[in-house]
């Protein structure tokens, strides 16, 4: 899960992105605002802000340094743009894959104690 959160004057804003099953959320001040599934190279959320303003999300992998971006734009006004590097996303990776293969052993071994 790659997590970019960012202070916009009033509020708290924060776009989660899974790597792995491609869900995105999009959370204001902790309440969610905006949920899809997107398995390209670049999506898109555009949510209210609590002041009526709108507010445009931008996320995409930026294909020559392999970085994940998180653009956020208020008012059509570019604000913010977040990187995470390809390291944030292997470990999230490994994490994963350790977690998968300790269920899967453990799983077979209570099998062969059956």
């Amino acid at each position: 899960m790659v997590t970019f959160k960012y202070d916009l004057n009033q509020d708290i804003v924060e776009l989660q992105a899974s790597n792995w099953c491609g869900l995105e959320q999009v959370y204001i001040n902790g309440k969610r605002v905006s949920r899809k599934l997107n398995f390209g190279q670049h999506s898109e959320h555009e949510v209210k802000l609590h002041d009526g303003n709108p507010c445009k999300f931008q996320l995409l992998i930026d294909p020559s340094s392999e970085q994940m971006v998180c653009r956020i734009y208020r008012k059509n006004n570019l604000v913010a743009s977040i990187k995470q590097g390809k390291e944030n996303l292997s470990q999230s990776r490994r994490s994963l894959q350790n977690w998968a293969i300790f269920f899967t052993l453990s799983s077979l071994l209570l099998l062969l104690l059956n």
